[in-house]
């Protein structure tokens, strides 16, 4: 009982705060706390700032994860307070929150559930890419204690460390010592990911887990016990170290702003903002439109996650790459998107159209007009190696017509059907496999010279 009247009473404080700061709400986000924690108020003060509301703000309100962003419209006395409401308790609520009408944009960590889909059809189809909007790319992070001497592991080993299978440190080569273990609470989209991309349907959470609603107090946690191992999103990081991952026999990678924005990194992620294509509030579609412009992934950046704005990256390419593989990779430069698609289709997935958007975009810049792409397609492995290899040619020559369709300048493409995977292919995240990378060369000759090979 007494439990229930505190959650009233912290709600009521939240309401009563709310309508202290202002009398106009613009639009309200539920949903992920990886989302709403920092970018979801960032990217709300810069878009007040940015439609004329003076002195934008954030304020927490009396309920943890939940915030209002204000500012004044107008002046003097005829001033009034125009705020956006954020709440941040995990995917789930974002969901549950627009189908009770207490929410403009839901914030997720992970995409749609197809019963969340069924259950808002009412407001459209939420697969669409009118609809799933993704606002910045993430990497799961895999946090230890600073002085644990452990520096990578692979995703099996992750798996039986949070099910309880790997239980001292020492069988994974670190001290003779107990493991802890602190994961993300039921409601969370980081949870979500955790559970598809690492426990799969082989392992469950062990029941001695200690469970955390906050990215940041869970790495916070890890940061001061020395058995501890946890994970959250990349911007929570803060004073734990981070884990190399690899994925079955694919290399260890730790998540940086190249791995991650490619989504070669094993437990990459998008994350997204869900708008309803029926009914929008105008402000809403705005801000989710301004979150994924050149200053809205700024912000991204700002706040600790990958954005989708496209830099030229020098790449290594792998030992067991094929020459023409190699020579592009001494030649040109890798651009920080990849091109994916639907499962065993050449059709571009809705993070796809953005992106075509974006590189259109930036090879319409003055220091690119001279420059063109080399596009390489990859697929998943299937049960013929000619079907992955034609596959992989058609998937690249999608991404090239539609490049062309805007005047982008596309000497070549080729396909290299299954190799160089970045996931296993046994795995849930098999569908990064099916992929096509863009490659900038400053020379046609130089183009023309690894088409040759």
């Amino acid at each position: 009982m007494k439990k229930t009247f505190g959650l009233f009473l912290l709600a009521l404080l939240s309401q009563v705060a709310v309508a202290q700061a202002g009398d106009e709400v613009l639009f309200r986000v539920h949903g992920s706390n990886t989302v709403g924690a920092a970018l979801a108020p960032a990217c709300a003060r810069e878009y007040l700032a940015g439609i004329g509301i003076a002195n934008p703000r954030i304020k927490r309100t009396a309920v943890e994860n939940e915030y209002i962003v204000y500012g004044k419209k107008g002046h003097g006395t005829d001033a009034e307070t125009v705020l956006i409401e954020i709440a941040a308790h995990g995917s789930g609520t974002g969901f549950a929150a627009l189908a009770a009408g207490r929410a403009d944009i839901a914030m997720s960590s992970r995409p749609i559930k197809r019963k969340e889909a069924v259950s808002l059809h009412f407001m459209g189809n939420m697969r669409s890419p009118e609809a799933e909007q993704t606002v910045a790319i993430d990497g799961l992070a895999i946090l230890v204690h600073p002085d644990n001497p452990v520096s990578r592991l692979s995703i099996d080993q992750v798996a039986r460390l949070f099910a309880g299978r790997i239980s001292n440190w020492q069988e994974v080569g670190g001290p003779d010592m107990p493991v802890t273990l602190y994961a993300r609470d039921e409601n969370s989209g980081t949870w979500d990911t955790f559970k598809s991309l690492v426990l799969g349907k082989t392992h469950e959470l062990s029941a001695d887990a200690r469970r955390f609603e906050s990215n940041d107090r869970l790495s916070d946690r890890v940061s001061e016990d020395p058995a501890a191992i946890g994970f959250t999103g990349l911007a929570s990081v803060r004073n734990a170290r981070l884990l190399a991952i690899s994925d079955n026999n694919t290399a260890a990678m730790k998540p940086t702003a190249f791995t991650v924005a490619t989504e070669d990194y094993p437990l990459s992620r998008r994350l997204f903002f869900y708008l309803p294509p029926v009914n929008q509030t105008p402000q809403a579609a705005e801000f989710v439109a301004f979150c994924q412009s050149q200053q809205g992934q700024r912000i991204v950046e700002q706040v600790g996650f990958v954005s989708q704005n496209i830099i030229a990256f020098s790449h290594r390419a792998p030992e067991a790459a094929p020459p023409s593989y190699q020579k592009l990779a001494q030649k040109g430069q890798r651009l920080s998107v990849n091109f994916r698609f639907a499962e065993g289709s050449p059709q571009l997935d809705n993070k796809a159209f953005r992106d075509l958007s974006r590189l259109v975009n930036y090879m319409r810049q003055p220091q690119n007009r001279d420059a063109r792409l080399y596009l390489v397609g990859f697929s998943d492995a299937g049960s013929e190696a000619r079907q992955d290899l034609l596959l992989s040619r058609y998937r690249a020559l999608a991404v090239r017509g539609a490049l062309l369709r805007d005047d982008v300048r596309v000497t070549a493409s080729m396909g290299l059907g299954s190799m160089m995977p970045v996931a296993a292919n046994n795995s849930e995240s098999r569908l990064k496999n099916g992929r096509v990378e863009v490659w900038r060369l400053d020379d046609a000759t130089e183009i023309e010279d690894v088409a040759s090979r």
